[in-house]
């Protein structure tokens, strides 16, 4: 995975840059900036590297494959990206393995994945790892359970503090009540010890 370099005196000059040069849209596109001091008469500019995400979806499917080889399991997988997350959902005979007790194997296998493109890149990509439907299932369930709260709370007013969760499923519960009127998630603590609390809000 290599990254493009583009210089130009503004970030969004820098963008445009990269979007004609990658021939992409900005929501397909990974960069980290930098920014360059200038001389005596020279003003400061801006460096982009940028890398598309189907370059960076590629170069997880390279990656987990040597992963997957050195835990001597067989796999097929398949890729997508919508929306700027890389999904990639493995087939396996070994699917109790790679998923690990309540996911911590396949949660562990995502970290690491995402961490590569961050030692990469500089910024970490939204990953959805899944074993066939696990991941799918158990999102769902997560996103029933966190409406099924905020119900409650609109007619307690009583703030609900949730168990604590990674990033990804925080941004789920998040996603999922956005549209709920009169319920406000706020993420508190520090990691890995961080959670959501579901607030009643006047209108």
């Amino acid at each position: 995975m290599k990254l493009e370099v583009f210089e130009a005196k503004t970030l969004e000059e820098a963008k445009a840059k990269a979007l004609k040069a990658l021939e992409v849209e900005e929501n397909e596109l990974m960069y980290k900036t930098e920014e360059k001091k200038g001389g005596l008469f020279k003003s400061a500019t801006v460096i982009l590297k940028a890398v598309t995400i189907k370059e960076v979806s590629e170069f997880l499917k390279e990656k987990l494959s040597d992963i997957l080889k050195n835990m001597e399991i067989e796999a097929k997988f398949e890729t997508s990206v919508r929306e700027e997350q890389i999904n990639i959902k493995i087939y396996s005979d070994k699917n109790a393995i790679l998923i690990g007790k309540n996911g911590q194997t396949l949660q562990a296998i995502q970290t690491i994945l995402r961490q590569m493109v961050f030692n990469e890149v500089g910024k970490y990509p939204y990953i959805l790892l899944d074993v066939e439907n696990y991941k799918e299932k158990k999102n769902n369930n997560l996103e029933r359970n966190a409406k099924r709260i905020a119900k409650e709370v609109l007619k307690t007013k009583v703030d609900v503090k949730l168990d604590d969760m990674n990033s990804y499923e925080r941004r789920i519960v998040h996603n999922a009540l956005s549209e709920f009127k009169n319920i406000s998630t706020t993420s508190e603590g520090e990691e890995p010890h961080r959670h959501i609390v579901i607030s009643y809000k006047e209108d």
